[in-house]
This record gives C-alpha cells, sequence and structure tokens, in this order.
C-alpha cells in the first residue's frame, strides 16, 4: 500500500474520532485540514518506524517509543506552525494546549514507554468476529514485550476504553475532559515488567 493510500485511510478514520473532529477546524476547508493532518501524522509514524499497518490494509495505527525528554516544544515550531494554520486554527489551538497539559501528565514522567498516538480500523472491518484488531493487538503486545516498555493509550470513546481493556489493558484513570466527555486513560503492562 502506498502513502498516499494510507494518509486517506488515516483522514477517513479521523473523521469519526471526538478529538479531531474538535480539534480540525470547521469551514470550508475541512477536507483538507484533515488530510493535512493525516499527512502529518503518517510522515512522523514513518520517520519514527512507528506506523504499524494490518495485513488487509484496513487497520492503522501509530506506536511511538518516546518518553518525556522526547517531547521538545522548540524543536516542533515549523511542525505545529504548519498545524496550526492548516488543522486547528488559533481559537483552538489555545484549547488544544490547555487539554494537552493534563493528558501529558498522565504518562510517565521518567523513562521510555510505548505510546499509542492513533489507532482505527475502517468500517468494514470492524467488530467481534473480524480479525483486524487482534492482529494489531498482537503487535502492539509483542512491541511492550520486545522492548520490556509499558504501553499507552487514551480515548474518548468508551466502546474503544473497553476493547481496550477486553484486550488487556487496564484502566488507571478516567478525566472529564474540558467538552463534557469522559476521556479515559489505558496502560498495558507486558509479562516481562510484571512482577
Amino acid at each position: 500500500m502506498d502513502k498516499e493510500e494510507i494518509i486517506e485511510k488515516v483522514a477517513i478514520l479521523l473523521k469519526e474520532i471526538p478529538t479531531s473532529l474538535e480539534v480540525v477546524k470547521n469551514d470550508s476547508k475541512r477536507d483538507q485540514r484533515f488530510h493535512y493532518l493525516a499527512t502529518h501524522m503518517v510522515e512522523k509514524a514513518i520517520k519514527k518506524d512507528a506506523l504499524i499497518i494490518s495485513e488487509n490494509g484496513k487497520g492503522i495505527a501509530i506506536l511511538f517509543k518516546t518518553s518525556k525528554k522526547d517531547d521538545n516544544f522548540w524543536k516542533n515550531i515549523p511542525e505545529q506552525l504548519g498545524l496550526l494554520i492548516n488543522v486547528t486554527g488559533f481559537k483552538n489551538a489555545l484549547n488544544i494546549l490547555k487539554t494537552q497539559k493534563y493528558i501529558k501528565q498522565q504518562r510517565p514522567q521518567e523513562g521510555e514507554y510505548l505510546y499509542c498516538w492513533f489507532w482505527g480500523i475502517l468500517a468494514d472491518a470492524r467488530g467481534a468476529d473480524k480479525q483486524v484488531g487482534k492482529e494489531m493487538k498482537d503487535e502492539f503486545y509483542r512491541q511492550a514485550q520486545e522492548y520490556k516498555l509499558p504501553l499507552y493509550a487514551e480515548t474518548r470513546m468508551r466502546q474503544n476504553a473497553v476493547v481496550y481493556q477486553r484486550f488487556g489493558f487496564e484502566l488507571f484513570n478516567k478525566w472529564a475532559h474540558p467538552s463534557g466527555d469522559t476521556m479515559y486513560f489505558l496502560r498495558y503492562t507486558p509479562p516481562v515488567l510484571r512482577g
């Protein structure tokens, strides 16, 4: 599957995610804004070797190996400005900064960890009888075990939080998000780290 096809699929999936719907400026260029955001995400994932694609191409995830020190605001200014101009707009950016501060505090403040920045499965490949979710979950767990690192994720979609927990993630925090939704914070600890 080529990069442009992956970007198109990510753009479709982003239109279902409450956070994306909230941060992408709602104007006549909205589809272009989703495409810009998807391009940014896929290119960053490729650069950091963090892109996971299911065998059938209908599941896409971005799983970073990271730490708090990787979060360097000044290093990312050109990238942030591009997102500000082409995706969020200035008004949304202020709200994003406020919520991101709390969200980042829920992740480890010391050491490395895996972070699931994005995970989506196209509508026709979802469901209990489908193998895409299991295949991707197995890859997440393989990496967590191989790198000997915990894996963190968050979602504002209750059904996704339930799926994460069914897959073995632990719900360690719930937060009343400013949007009125509940945000669920989840962690998977690989067997190699369990005492």
